[in-house]
């Protein structure tokens, strides 16, 4: 059992090791490694502090991004609307004009044919009184060819002149 008893001398001199590497842990090594722990603990909470604040950030841009979006929409349905209520006025406009130029192609087209009219029934009339003059003068040579007619048809149209005054 002597081997698992140390010697008091190896156990002394174990402390004594012990203490002075403590001593120098303490007063050289730990102090770095505490330093260097603080700083670390201090970059992760810079870290959860940047992360919040980047999501903070995103959750904001994305908010704004919503309502520009939002009024986006609100003002394409606007636009959509003012565009529809254009083409309705732009086919209204277009339906008038059209109603107007086919009545004004309709008072031409009227008094054309009501002038065409006139002028045929002019020409008519002058064909008629040509044909007329024609056969009344074929009809007056050929009873007229004697002298007593003659003076019997000026003298009725005499009477019929006096019996009018």
């Amino acid at each position: 059992m002597e081997l698992f008893t140390p010697a008091f001398g190896l156990v002394f001199w174990m402390f004594v090791v012990f203490v002075l590497l403590c001593v120098l842990l303490g007063k050289f090594a730990w102090p770095v490694i505490i330093k260097m722990m603080t700083d670390r603990a201090d970059l992760i909470d810079k870290g959860v502090a940047y992360a919040e604040e980047a999501k903070e950030h995103v959750d904001n841009a994305k908010a704004e991004a919503d309502k520009f979006i939002l009024e986006a929409q609100k003002q394409q349905a606007e636009i959509l609307r003012e565009a529809a209520r254009m083409k309705a006025q732009i086919i209204e406009e277009a339906k008038e004009a059209a109603t107007v130029e086919a009545n004004k192609v309709m008072e031409a087209a009227k008094v054309s044919i009501e002038q065409e009219r006139k002028e045929a029934e002019l020409q008519f009339r002058n064909e008629v009184s040509t044909f007329a003059i024609q056969i009344a003068e074929k009809l007056l040579r050929e009873h007229m060819a004697d002298e007593k007619a003659q003076s019997q048809l000026v003298d009725k149209l005499l009477d019929e002149i006096e019996t009018k005054n």
